[in-house]
């Protein structure tokens, strides 16, 4: 299968949604594998309306191989010509009494091993034991989003609603002007889908209004090596980690 019609979808609208990337045994074998995992550590979050797993692929043993299949490493290779690797990876679920929606913005922010004075690296944080911080624009220009879908999504429990093109205009502040919500585009997933997004794209999510769940694993890949001494917190090629 080719995929250089979401790697144009992806470049030029900030936004690609593509069916049947996991059969129904393989999101079976990624949820199973996720439940059978001890929910002590740092990494997990739970709430009444989330419960979250960050640094997934370290959290989770195994996971990453049901995660990487045919399919999703043929997606990697055809979206670019350059090699992309694993820079970070979470697991969301959105409960179906979730009250919980998230308005318009940007993803700015990148997790990295270590924090270090340094130029063009700004707005630190420490969250959950691990630094983020936001890179140089050409990082996150260059960063693809894939959301993995495990259950089916839509309007009502949560589907990701975007402004298609708003990647182009750089970093938004939230009050600019210079986007509109009547261009907004509703991404619905079936399960075992996937969306593929830039996350320079301005997205959002409502609440959940028909007691649906929606389980989404997000990972994010990059091809640049970050400024020294700051690795990727969650790097993963393929072959080893660092």
């Amino acid at each position: 299968m080719n995929y250089a019609k979401n790697r144009i979808e992806l470049e030029e609208n900030g936004y690609s949604v593509l069916a049947n990337l996991y059969s129904e045994n393989e999101i079976s074998q990624i949820l199973t594998c996720i439940e059978n995992t001890e929910k002590e550590e740092n990494s997990f979050l739970k709430t009444k309306d989330l419960f979250a797993i960050r640094q997934l692929t370290k959290s989770v043993p195994g996971l990453t191989e049901l995660l990487f299949n045919a399919k999703l490493t043929t997606l990697i290779s055809d979206l670019s010509e350059s090699d992309y690797f694993l820079t970070k990876a979470i697991y969301f679920d959105k409960p179906s009494e979730s009250n919980w929606f998230v308005g318009y913005h940007q993803d700015l922010s990148i997790s990295v091993d270590k924090k270090a004075n340094m130029e063009n690296y700004v707005n630190w944080t420490f969250k959950k034991d691990q630094y983020g911080v936001q890179p140089p624009i050409k990082i996150l220009q260059d960063t693809i989003t894939i959301r993995i879908h495990l259950d089916d999504t839509d309007k009502n429990n949560g589907a990701l609603k975007v402004i298609p093109k708003s990647h182009l205009k750089g970093i938004i502040r939230a009050e600019s002007k210079d986007w509109k919500i009547e261009k907004e585009h509703i991404c619905e997933v079936k399960k075992g889908g996937v969306m593929l997004m830039k996350p320079l794209t301005l997205h959002a999510s409502n609440r959940t209004t028909n007691g649906k769940k929606r389980r989404v694993i997000h990972l994010e890949l990059n091809k640049h090596k970050l400024a020294e001494p700051l690795n990727w917190l969650e790097y993963w090629n393929g072959k080893t980690s660092k």
